[in-house]
């Protein structure tokens, strides 16, 4: 019996001792199994997902070769969410050339329209200020006709894109310069009644959605050999004026200036290293893209005083266009009340008499009247619109950027472009409701007075002739001629 309990005892050590060793085989086997399943580059590692935890926005692999567009690219960079609304006193200069369209990249879609953050874009009040916008960066070379293709609409996204906007509509607010002034407000203020908006004078959210930017607000310009003709120094006194054969504009700048509704210190912007001094035949400038704006009738001119601008409403009366307008510097002479238009005439000369400008040294030496020859440096500019009270109208200026901002001596004056728009829509017999703060009984007797002198002239018609035939027959400006006798300026 002790003999056979030996023999079980040493079967069951090693067995025993086997043990461990077994379970410290499996274990190996274990961990083998799941290093090979991490480590393998095998079907399992790849069906397994693993989770990513990104720090930044994944970036998009563009195609190097861009879709040919004619115009140069711009950063496409996606613009940070607008600043909140700054004063107007505070803002930044803006930059109006970063709202040209984006190159269009394959195969990625990017916005055509997209546009760097704006600082300009506010909804504070609107204050007058003499600053022109300072341009940062090249100018660019854009085709009007190929840009026109690739041009999607978007509503104006600061004063300059704003002020090209409402020109385009007949919404002038005066020289184009980028600067949110007092002018603007008023255009914006017409704009926003003609749109049924709340007239707030503001570049508002509600306002942009609106005033939409149909082609792009800049194009390229070549100067042609016609530009450079006839550019002379205008004469300094009245007798000079009236020796030259015409008054036609003295620089290339005042030239482009005036045909493009533009503040000459702004194309020095939009074109800062260009030598004015010396302009050549094929220069490459880039300008303001003014559409033109069709000459509809005349129903109604209103002329406020105190907001110093000229309104037109048609027949039906809806509101038309917008001008800022110069008044007379003493409240003696102006006209209020209803007057009529007598006569307009295009390109006008100017009959100078010196006892109406007793303030000239020359209206003590000149004993006899002088004609000044027709141009857009002339008196009055290229538009008379005659009224019928002797000697006054609404013309031009030769110094288009000081209207509004300066009086006259009398009559109303609008930038050049503005009074041929308002030549090719008035009419002899047209009302222009001259509007101030007056006595009643002044504007009352001035309106009668008016309208007896008109209805006098019609008595003594003939049978048969127009009614707008009138005013015509009244005025102290010959109809048939392009001469103007002296208005108060």
């Amino acid at each position: 019996m002790a003999s056979k309990s030996r023999t079980e005892s040493s079967r069951a050590q090693p067995r025993r001792a086997l043990a461990p060793k077994m379970l410290l085989l499996a274990l190996v086997g274990v961990l083998a199994w799941g290093v090979w399943r991490v480590l393998s580059p095998g079907e399992g590692a790849a069906s397994k997902p693993v989770p990513v935890v990104l720090t930044e926005p994944p970036t998009v692999s563009l195609d190097p070769t861009p879709t040919p567009v004619p115009t140069r690219a711009l950063p496409t960079t996606v613009p940070p969410p607008p600043t909140p609304p700054q004063p107007a006193a505070a803002l930044a200069p803006v930059n109006p050339l970063a709202s040209v369209p984006a190159t269009v990249l394959a195969p990625l879609s990017v916005a055509s329209n997209a546009v760097s953050p704006l600082v300009g874009i506010t909804s504070a009040p609107v204050t007058l200020s003499t600053q022109i916008l300072r341009v940062s960066g090249p100018s660019l070379s854009l085709s009007s006709s190929n840009t026109l293709s690739a041009w999607e609409s978007r509503g104006a996204t600061n004063y300059l894109e704003a002020q090209i906007a409402l020109a385009g509509l007949g919404f002038s607010s005066g020289s184009i310069d980028g600067v949110g002034g007092a002018q603007t407000a008023a255009a914006l203020k017409a704009f926003q009644r003609q749109q049924g908006l709340e007239q707030t004078g503001w570049l508002d959210r509600n306002t942009r959605k609106v005033l939409i930017l149909r082609r792009p607000p800049v194009i390229s310009y070549r100067v042609s050999a016609n530009d450079l003709l006839r550019l002379a120094p205008v004469p300094e006194t009245w007798v000079g004026k009236s020796q030259v054969a015409g008054l036609e504009h003295e620089t290339l700048l005042e030239r482009l200036a005036e045909r493009f509704q533009a503040h000459p210190g702004l194309l020095r912007r939009l074109n800062s290293a260009v030598d004015w001094a010396q302009p050549m035949e094929g220069l490459e400038l880039t300008l303001p893209a003014i559409p033109p704006v069709p000459a509809r009738r005349a129903g109604l001119i209103r002329i406020n005083l105190a907001g110093r601008f000229l309104r037109v409403f048609d027949t039906s009366g809806e509101l038309i266009v917008h001008f800022p307008c110069s008044i007379a510097r003493r409240v003696e002479k102006r006209p209020v009340g209803d007057l009529q238009v007598s006569v307009t005439v295009p390109n006008p000369d100017y009959t100078w008499d010196p006892e109406v400008f007793p303030e000239s040294p020359e209206s003590r030496t000149v004993g006899r009247k002088l004609r000044i020859p027709p141009g857009p440096n002339n008196p009055v500019g290229v538009a008379w619109i005659g009224l019928n009270r002797s000697g006054y109208g609404i013309h031009g200026t030769p110094k288009p950027e000081d209207v509004g901002r300066t009086e006259s001596h009398g009559c109303f004056r609008l930038a050049n472009w503005n009074a041929e728009l308002l030549r090719r829509m008035a009419w002899p017999g047209l009302t222009v409701r001259v509007e101030g703060e007056v006595p009643a009984t002044t504007a009352t007797a001035l309106t009668a007075s008016a309208m007896a002198v008109t209805n006098a002239v019609k008595a003594s018609l003939p049978s048969g002739v127009p009614a707008n035939a009138a005013a015509s027959a009244s005025s102290s400006v010959p109809a048939i001629t392009n001469s103007v006798s002296t208005p108060p300026l």
